[in-house]
């Protein structure tokens, strides 16, 4: 080994990268480092989670060194490394074991059974068939940050149930007795044919409240993200 090639690729081992030599005549000349590419879109993404409150983890079969190397560059709260394929099924069980509402995301065969047990299974649609069969829901595409646009349509979603809710209950506890007649002793009635018609208004007002989710935007909000020497940072 030549003198101070080694203090060059112990940081390429640290981050969990595998480490080639190019050898001649019988002496080390140089060394290459092959690791996977992290996807700008992956950062975002998992920026973009934070910013709603969610912990975001990485279940994997991939050694610890790598595992923690990809958690530290995007910002992941906690990693599962070298889980077994038949593991990953009790470990999304022990997240929910301790309180924790699990959606899982995945695209492989080994995926399938953590899929179908997590609250929320969503497959990516560029995957295996069985785990797109296991998941509650599937993405078109192989983007991440489709996650993200699944958590703020369902928080909408919620959020319209509630005030249509609140629509409907509050109009039949208040027109409901009053076309009833429950408060004419005081003078105060409401004919039925007008109650009828305040009926249909509230349907028209929950059905206009929903239409509003069409102006949703599930894009990412405006954060870009530059490489850094092989490394991803908030640009």
């Amino acid at each position: 080994m030549p003198p101070g090639l080694e203090d060059r690729v112990q940081p390429w081992r640290s981050r969990g990268a595998a480490v080639l030599y190019l050898v001649e005549e019988g002496r080390v000349a140089g060394a290459i480092a092959l690791e996977d590419e992290v996807r700008p879109e992956s950062a975002q993404a998992v920026a973009d989670l934070h910013l709603l409150g969610v912990t975001v983890g990485m279940i994997t079969g991939d050694a610890r060194e790598v595992a923690g190397a990809v958690a530290a560059e995007l910002g992941i709260d906690f990693v599962l490394a070298e889980v077994l394929p038949e593991d990953k099924h009790a470990r999304v069980a022990g997240l929910q074991a301790h309180g924790r509402r699990v959606a899982m995301v995945g695209d492989g065969i080994n995926d399938a059974p953590a899929l179908a047990r997590a609250d929320v299974g969503i497959a990516i649609g560029a995957g295996t068939d069985v785990a797109i069969e296991s998941a509650g829901m599937v993405l078109a595409s192989d983007d991440p940050r489709g996650v993200v646009a699944i958590r703020r349509l369902s928080g909408a979603g919620y959020r319209k149930m509630l005030q249509n809710l609140g629509w409907a209950a509050g109009y039949n506890v208040l027109a409901i007795p009053l076309a009833a007649g429950a408060l004419s002793w005081a003078g105060v009635a409401l004919p039925p044919a007008a109650a009828a018609i305040l009926m249909s208004v509230s349907t028209v007002i929950v059905a206009l409240n929903a239409q509003t989710l069409r102006r949703l935007d599930l894009a990412s909000p405006a954060r870009s993200f530059t490489h850094d020497r092989g490394r991803l940072r908030p640009a």
